[in-house]
C-alpha cells in the first residue's frame, strides 16, 4: 500500500477560538495502481485529506505511512523530500505553484530540486509539456502571461515532471474546454495504465465514473463511504446525497421505454458510438 492513513484527525487552529475539526478517525489505504476519486461537498474536507499525503499538513492525531516513511504530528518528517517525490500534489488554483520566469523554468524546478541534472530536467519538462498539450512555443514564455486553463496544464507539467509514484489532483479540469478536460483525463488515465497511482479529488460525478475504479466519499471530515465503481451508486448515501452520472440517468430513461444498452457504458459520448455502430450493423 502507498499511503496509510491510522486513526488521523487534523483540527485548524487548535486550541485557540478559531479551532476547527477538518478531519475525524480516518482509516484508509490507498490502492497501489487505483485511480481513486475523493469526492464530497463542500467543506467535507477533501483538500485537508490529500495535503496529508505528502506531509504539507501535518496530522493532529495519528499516523500516515508514505511508501514505508512515517508521518506524524510531532514534526516534519526527515524524509519529506523522499515523500514529496513519491507523492506529487496539483493543487486547484495553478498560480500556487508557479513562481519561475518562464514555462520551461517552472516545469524544471521540480526535477532539479530532487536532484536531476539541467540538461535531463530540460528534456522532461520538455516531454511532459507536450503531453499537456502546450508546445514549444509556450517553453519561453512568462507563466502568469496564461491562461487559467494553460496555467493549469503548466501546473501539472511540473508535477509530472519529476515523476512522482502518486499523483494527486485536486480538481484538476477547472477552467478547462470539454476538449482539454478529455485531453488531460485521457492522459491521467494513460499514466494509471501505465502504472501511477491516481487521487482525482473532483465534484464532477460524470469524471468520476468515467475514470475511477475506487471512490472515498467524505461527509463531515469523516469516511462515509468506500467504493469500488460498479457498486457505487447502489448505496443509500449516494442516492441520497450525490446526483448520478449522465449516462447512468440516460440508461434509466433508456430502461423506462423498454430500450436496453450496455452496462458497461461510462459517458454518453460511449453510448453515442455505441448506438450509431449498432444502427449501421442492422443496416
Amino acid at each position: 500500500m502507498p499511503i496509510i492513513f491510522d486513526n488521523v484527525f487534523h483540527t485548524y487552529s487548535l486550541k485557540t477560538p478559531f479551532e476547527h475539526k477538518a478531519l475525524s478517525q480516518i482509516n484508509f489505504h490507498l490502492i497501489e495502481g487505483s485511480f481513486t476519486a475523493i469526492i464530497g461537498h463542500t467543506g467535507s474536507g477533501k483538500s485537508t485529506l490529500i495535503q496529508h499525503m505528502n506531509a504539507l499538513l501535518l496530522p493532529t492525531m495519528g499516523v500516515i505511512s508514505v511508501n514505508g516513511m512515517t508521518i506524524t504530528s510531532k514534526k516534519t518528517p526527515k524524509k519529506v523530500k523522499e515523500i514529496r517525490q513519491f507523492a506529487g500534489v496539483v493543487f486547484q488554483f495553478p498560480e500556487y505553484q508557479l513562481f519561475e520566469e518562464t514555462v520551461e523554468q517552472d516545469v524544471m524546478f521540480g526535477p532539479i530540486n530532487f536532484g536531476m541534472s539541467k540538461e535531463v530536467a530540460r528534456q522532461l519538462a520538455h516531454q511532459v509539456l507536450k503531453e499537456v498539450g502546450l508546445d514549444e512555443s509556450f517553453f519561453s514564455r512568462s507563466p502568469f502571461e496564461l491562461s487559467g486553463g494553460e496555467r493549469r496544464r503548466v501546473a501539472i507539467a511540473g508535477i509530472l515532471a519529476f515523476q512522482p509514484k502518486v499523483l494527486i489532483l485536486d480538481e484538476p479540469t477547472a477552467g478547462l474546454d470539454p476538449e482539454g478536460t478529455k485531453m488531460m483525463m485521457d492522459l491521467f488515465k494513460k499514466l494509471n495504465l501505465q502504472g501511477m497511482t491516481i487521487v482525482l479529488v473532483t465534484h464532477d460525478m460524470d469524471l468520476m465514473y468515467a475514470y475511477a475504479n475506487q471512490v472515498c466519499v467524505l461527509q463531515d471530515g469523516k469516511i462515509a463511504l468506500i467504493s469500488d465503481m460498479p457498486s457505487l451508486f447502489n448505496h443509500p448515501l449516494m442516492l441520497e446525497k450525490f446526483e448520478k452520472p449522465s449516462i447512468l440517468q440516460w440508461i434509466e430513461c433508456l430502461n423506462a421505454v423498454n430500450m436496453t444498452t450496455k452496462k458497461h457504458l461510462t459517458t454518453l459520448d460511449e453510448w453515442a458510438e455505441d448506438f450509431l455502430s449498432s444502427k449501421k450493423e442492422k443496416r
